[in-house]
């Protein structure tokens, strides 16, 4: 394994010989003081010690509680509190929000300082160790195990672009299964022969699976630190001869567009994995001719763990709109219309999105249980449709359907249209109240660097593709879009700032 320190070294370490540290890892965080089913947050970034803390806690029936970094203390102290956490381990660099964080948290008693901090870098009330320390003193071999399967193994809260944030548990049973799901050859299809690079962040939806994906198959697996700046993650795929790579789709724009000023090549990478929201035709067919590679589109939730469908690794894309893929075995989706009844026609026909299998969690943290159907089945919010060939394309996210004169606005529908622009980067459409017609479509667009496009080309593209009346009331170009913590488009905070004026 891999990984990059925040000087940018790579820190390599053998699946044994990280064994062997997790364990005893474990065996001193049983000795000062935790006991199964505690919790354990993690405030760190994608490196080796994060890693270590994974697998230290949940081998004795800890529980991780993986924290967001780019949230504010308000959100993560509301996270902790909750979920009553115990310890909290802290990344390289993240030393002052930690010391934020344990102020506002009361039940945080004790830091883990990772990534070769010293108990020096942070002050405050609570205890300190650095890893290195508390190894030395305290570090003995743990037996992991002997346990329920279905023992809480981790925790990670929704990403919040459609509500309040939840905390979604993750049980032993359901990380298994899932791993085994993610490994089909129709799905992640990992082998040994691969090289992994994860640039999805492991805070994020269970780390999209990778943490527990990659080791089972004995593949090399390169963690990429704090930074996912294109030029390092070039540097990372070239010099580690990576063949598979995750992230969401920003990620991977970027790097496109550092080979595009560079004319760098990666001949070692043969496909990327794309997840987190919904990536367009024409930003798809730019980053698999920049980068040679095959994307592999997919679907997914947190509270999915979070794999829900995905393309086939090695079938070429038919001549058709991309689609998010096939359920590996062990999901099963099923489409609903409004009042919650199963559509007649599960195929070609678009409805409200359910999901049911053993990978998807049963409960939020502060709930008994997830809101399931008679049937069992979870409510994503989702609209899809279903393809002959069983491919889902989600058409829409239920909660942001705009609703205009009584009539409904898809806005999927005119992102992808915009979107397949060579003048644009990203597009979002969101709905903003109107007096008369309750609600009106509103278009935000950050153009490619380096290019202009004016309002009436938008409006222009648009024209004949779509009804009249979903034409846009307001264009606002902008030169950042605002993404969520987790690299998707932020809705709500677009949706927010609309509401307060300060857009348009």
């Amino acid at each position: 394994m891999v990984s990059t320190t925040l000087d940018g070294a790579a820190e390599r370490i053998t699946y044994e010989q990280l064994r062997e540290r997790c364990q005893r890892t474990s065996g001193a965080l049983l000795d000062q003081g935790l006991a199964p089913g505690d919790r354990i947050a993690t405030l760190a970034w994608n490196t080796q010690d994060h890693l270590t803390l994974y697998y230290a806690a949940m081998g004795v029936g800890l529980v991780c509680h993986t924290l967001n970094p780019r949230l504010g203390v308000g959100h993560l102290a509301d996270m902790v509190n909750e979920a009553q956490d115990k310890w909290i381990a802290v990344g390289a660099g993240l030393q002052p929000l930690a010391q934020e964080l344990v102020a506002a948290c009361p039940c945080l008693d004790t830091v883990i300082l990772l990534d070769r901090q010293t108990e020096e870098d942070i002050q405050g009330r609570a205890r300190r160790w650095s890893l290195e320390d508390l190894l030395r003193r305290f570090g003995r071999p743990a037996h992991w195990g002997e346990f329920d399967e279905e023992t809480p193994a981790g925790l990670c809260y929704t990403s919040g672009t459609v509500g309040k944030p939840r905390g979604v548990l993750y049980t032993h049973r359901s990380n298994y299964l899932h791993t085994l799901r993610a490994l089909q050859a129709d799905a992640i299809a990992l082998t040994a022969e691969d090289v992994v690079l994860v640039a999805v962040p492991m805070f994020h939806a269970n780390g999209w699976g990778f943490p527990f994906a990659a080791p089972p198959v004995g593949q090399k697996l390169v963690l990429t630190g704090r930074s996912t700046d294109p030029a390092h993650l070039y540097g990372l795929i070239a010099s580690e001869r990576v063949t598979v790579a995750a992230a969401v789709q920003t990620v991977w724009l970027g790097l496109a567009e550092h080979l595009e000023r560079t004319g760098g090549r990666l001949p070692t990478l043969r496909r990327i994995v794309v997840g987190g929201s919904h990536c367009p035709e024409a930003l798809l067919r730019r980053i698999e001719e920049r980068l040679e590679v095959r994307v592999q589109t997919s679907w997914g939730m947190t509270e999915l763990s979070p794999l829900g469908t995905i393309e086939p690794p090695n079938v070429p894309p038919g001549p058709g709109a991309r689609t998010s893929g096939r359920a590996p075995m062990g999901l099963d989706l099923k489409l609903v219309d409004a009042n919650g009844a199963a559509l007649p026609q599960q195929r070609m026909t678009i409805g409200r999105l359910l999901v049911k299998g053993a990978s998807v969690a049963e409960r939020y943290f502060s709930q008994s249980e997830l809101p399931l159907d008679a049937e069992g089945y979870f409510d994503t919010g989702d609209l899809a449709l279903i393809d002959e060939a069983g491919n889902l394309t989600i058409t829409g996210r239920a909660k942001y359907l705009i609703k205009s004169g009584g009539e409904w606005i898809n806005p999927r529908e005119v992102e992808d249209i915009i979107g397949s622009l060579p003048e644009v980067g990203l597009a979002a459409v969101v709905g903003r109240p109107h007096p008369k017609w309750g609600e009106r479509p509103v278009l935000i667009v950050e153009p490619r660097s380096e290019h202009a496009i004016d309002r009436e080309t938008l409006l222009a593209a648009l024209r004949g593709k779509v009804p009249d009346w979903w034409l846009p009331d307001l264009i606002v170009l902008v030169e950042r879009m605002p993404l969520a913590a987790t690299g998707k488009i932020d809705k709500q905070r677009l949706r927010a700032e609309l509401a307060a004026g300060q857009s348009g």
